[in-house]
C-alpha cells in the first residue's frame, strides 16, 4: 500500500499580519497532483490540520474541498488525528458520519486508540490514531496508582493498554513533543522549546509499530529511526525556516518488514527567503532579476547612515516583503548594552536620560549643539507646566 504522510498543515495560517490561505490553495492543488501522479491509496494526516482552534470560515472551506477531493473525488481512505493547535471538539464532529466514506477522525482519546483496519494484498494493515493528549485529560481512563507524571509516562501507558498484534503490519499516527533519549529534533522559531523536557515522549515508546507517522515538528525529519518520522509543514511558516526544504514523505508498505520511504519536494507558490545588504544593492536589477520577487522577504539593510523610507522602497521591488530590519556597526555595538538601574535613573536628569537614550539608539553621544538645544528643550517643557 502506498501511503502519503502529512502533517502540521495550519490551515488559516497568518504569518507577520499576512494570511497564507492563497499559498496554502495553491500547495493543496499540487499535493493532489502528486499523489494521482505516485498512485497513493492512503492519507496519514499527524495533527495541526487548523492553526487554531476556531478556523475561518475561508480556511474550513479549503480544508473541505481538500478532503472533499481526496475521498469523493478520488476515493482514498483519510486518516486524521488532532494536534494541538485544534480544537478536539470541532474536529470531531461528524467523526461517524465521515467514515462511512473513507475519512476516520480522532480528536479525542476516551479509553482508547482509535483504530482503522485495512486489507490490500499483503494483509492486514493497522492505522493506530492518537491524537494530542495532556496527562491530565487520560486519567480518568486509569488507575489512580498509573503513573502518569509526565507526557513520556501517558503515552506509554496509551500503548501499553492496547492489544496490539506485532506479527500484522502496524502503523500509529501521533502528535507530541517526541525525541530519541537525549536527542531532540531540530525546531524553528514557531515551535515551544519545552523546559526540563516534561512534554518529551521517547520514541522507543512506539517500539511496537513499524511506522511512526509524527507530526508537530516543522521540519521534516527522523527522529531515532528511520520509519519514525515528522512529516514537517507543506509551507515554510516563520523566516527560522528558510533553510527547511519541505517535502512529500510517502511510504510504500509491502509486507511486514518490507517499507519503502521516498521524498517528493513541494515547490511552492512563493517561497520565504531572507536578502541582506546596503539597500542600493537589494533594489539593484542585477541582484533581484533571477529571483522570484514576489517571495515573502524579510529584508536585513546594513547601511550605516538612516535610509529614507526604506520599507517603501523595498517593496516597491519586492512587494510580499513581512519584515524589515536594520543591522550596522551602531546596532552591533548595542548589543552588549544594559540599562542602569532605578537608583541611577532618578539620578540623573532629563538631558542626562535623552543622551543615554540617543547613544543607546546611535552609538554616539550628543554633540554640544545638540545638548543646548536639548536644554532649551527641558527649560521650554518645565516652563509651560
Amino acid at each position: 500500500m502506498k501511503i502519503l504522510h502529512l502533517s502540521d498543515l495550519h490551515i488559516g495560517k497568518i504569518v507577520f499580519e499576512h494570511s497564507m490561505l492563497e499559498d496554502q490553495k495553491y500547495i493543496l492543488n499540487k499535493i493532489i497532483e502528486i499523489i494521482k501522479e505516485e498512485k497513493v491509496e492512503l492519507i496519514l494526516i499527524a495533527g495541526d490540520v487548523y492553526d487554531r482552534s476556531v478556523p475561518p470560515s475561508d480556511a474550513v472551506m479549503v480544508l473541505n474541498h481538500f478532503f472533499k477531493v481526496l475521498v469523493k473525488d478520488l476515493g482514498l481512505k483519510v486518516c486524521v488525528i488532532a494536534g494541538n493547535h485544534d480544537s478536539k471538539e470541532r474536529l470531531n464532529f461528524g467523526k461517524e458520519i465521515f467514515a462511512d466514506d473513507g475519512l476516520h477522525i480522532s480528536s479525542i482519546y476516551e479509553g482508547n486508540i482509535d483504530k482503522v483496519e485495512l486489507e490490500d494484498k499483503y494483509g492486514k494493515l493497522n492505522i493506530y490514531m492518537l491524537p494530542y493528549i495532556k496527562p491530565v485529560e487520560v486519567r480518568e481512563y486509569f488507575d489512580e496508582d498509573t503513573d502518569l507524571s509526565s507526557y513520556n509516562n501517558a503515552v506509554k501507558e496509551i500503548i501499553l493498554k492496547e492489544d496490539i498484534n506485532e506479527k500484522e503490519r502496524n502503523i500509529i499516527l501521533s502528535h507530541q513533543f517526541v525525541t530519541a533519549g537525549n536527542a531532540e529534533p531540530e525546531r524553528s522559531e514557531s515551535e515551544t522549546v519545552y523546559l526540563g523536557g516534561t512534554e518529551n515522549v521517547d520514541v522507543s515508546c512506539y517500539d511496537k509499530f513499524d511506522y511512526v507517522a509524527l507530526g508537530h515538528i516543522h521540519g521534516p525529519q527522523k527522529i531515532g529511526r528511520d520509519t519514525a518520522r515528522y512529516a514537517g509543514t507543506m509551507l515554510k511558516y516563520s523566516f527560522s525556516e528558510v533553510n527547511q526544504n519541505k517535502a512529500l514523505t510517502i511510504i510504500d508498505f509491502k509486507e511486514k518488514g518490507n517499507l519503502q520511504i521516498q521524498f517528493v519536494p513541494l515547490v511552492p507558490l512563493r517561497d520565504m527567503r531572507v536578502i541582506k545588504g546596503p539597500i542600493e544593492e537589494l533594489l539593484n536589477e542585477k541582484y533581484y532579476s533571477l529571483t522570484n520577487c514576489e517571495d515573502y522577504i524579510r529584508a536585513i539593510i546594513t547601511n550605516e547612515e538612516q535610509v529614507y523610507d526604506a520599507i517603501g522602497q523595498i517593496k516597491r521591488v519586492y512587494p510580499n516583503t513581512l519584515r524589515l530590519e536594520v543591522e550596522n556597526s551602531k546596532m552591533a555595538s548595542n548589543e552588549n548594552v544594559t540599562m542602569s538601574d532605578l537608583d541611577d535613573i532618578k539620578k540623573k536628569d532629563e538631558v542626562e536620560l535623552f543622551n543615554e537614550f540617543y547613544k543607546y539608539q546611535n552609538n554616539q553621544e550628543l554633540n554640544e549643539i545638540q545638548l543646548d538645544i536639548m536644554r532649551n528643550v527641558v527649560k521650554e517643557v518645565k516652563k509651560e507646566k
